[in-house]
């Protein structure tokens, strides 16, 4: 493009902006139509399109607006999210999975693991199916294995939310063989009971059993099937003081000590709100094991 078409093709833009923002709709449309035709290769010009034309409540032309503008810029975050929230407004929402499922695949291409694992939930919460839930657990899982830092801890919460992990298969080494009934099949009926409390109405219960659930999976060695049991609870009981404690732990075991910081912070600033005694004792008794050297956990305990 030459210099003085990429004139004209700003000035159409600017033209199409002006006229959107004073609601003449019909001049930047206009506008927006001089300047794709002046750069064919350009995404921007559809993307402007597309909006104007949402405005306009014609959510139909907008789908094929967005549809040209993606077929440019087939990595263009912004048009995927938008062409999605268009087919939700039509009523075509297993459409708008789909949009998601491509959305998802861009994020994770570029990197963005806690953003494509938030999108794939949606697109799940949206239209079930099996490769919707075998992609999400895998990026469950590769997010568990990556730094811990506060998106991804948070996007973890989100999915293991909407998937109601069961408990993981037993570890491939053996284990010594208890005299007394396994832990684990203790944890896998106390799971199976909390699912069952969901909705019903009683959600200390359902609290109680997601972290006694959590707790026996943790004796047994089976950390990230503790963790998915106190994500679950964090949905009934986000201010239990206890829940948050046991996640630090397990926090801790799986070696995420800036999470577990994090979150037993997050404690004490809910303790010294609540007054809660045995809450902070918990607290002070992890911070005196995991992070006697860290002085805004030390402080908490003064």
């Amino acid at each position: 493009m030459s210099d003085a078409v990429y004139e004209r093709y700003k000035e159409a833009l600017r033209r199409g902006h002006v006229a959107a923002e004073r609601g003449r709709f019909d001049a930047a449309l206009a506008a927006y139509a001089n300047a794709a035709g002046l750069a064919r290769d350009r995404a921007l010009p559809h993307l402007s399109i597309a909006a104007t034309l949402r405005r306009m409540g014609r959510d139909e032309e907008a789908l094929a607006a967005y549809g040209a503008a993606l077929e440019r810029a087939p990595r263009d975050t912004a048009a995927h999210t938008a062409r999605t929230e268009t087919l939700l407004a039509l009523g075509r929402p297993a459409e708008a999975a789909d949009a998601l499922d491509r959305l998802a695949e861009v994020q994770e291409a570029a990197g963005q693991l806690p953003d494509a694992c938030d999108t794939i939930r949606r697109a799940l919460e949206l239209a079930e199916s099996r490769t919707r839930r075998r992609n999400i657990e895998r990026l469950v899982r590769e997010l568990r294995d990556g730094p811990q830092d506060e998106a991804a801890v948070a996007a973890l919460e989100r999915a293991v939310g909407v998937l109601r992990l069961a408990a993981p298969a037993a570890p491939a080494s053996p284990e010594p063989a208890p005299v007394s009934k396994p832990p684990r099949e203790d944890a896998a009926l106390v799971l199976a009971q909390a699912e069952d409390s969901l909705g019903k109405g009683d959600d200390a219960m359902t609290r109680d059993l997601f972290v006694r659930a959590a707790i026996a999976q943790r004796s047994a060695g089976h950390t990230d099937a503790a963790i998915d049991a106190c994500y679950l609870a964090l949905a009934v009981a986000p201010g239990d003081p206890e829940l948050h404690v046991v996640m630090a732990e397990l926090y801790l075991d799986r070696g995420w000590e800036t999470a577990a910081a994090e979150k037993l912070l997050l404690l004490g600033r809910l303790v010294e709100l609540t007054g809660d005694l045995a809450a902070r004792d918990r607290l002070c008794r992890v911070v005196a094991r995991s992070f006697a050297g860290d002085p805004r956990l030390a402080a908490i305990c003064i």
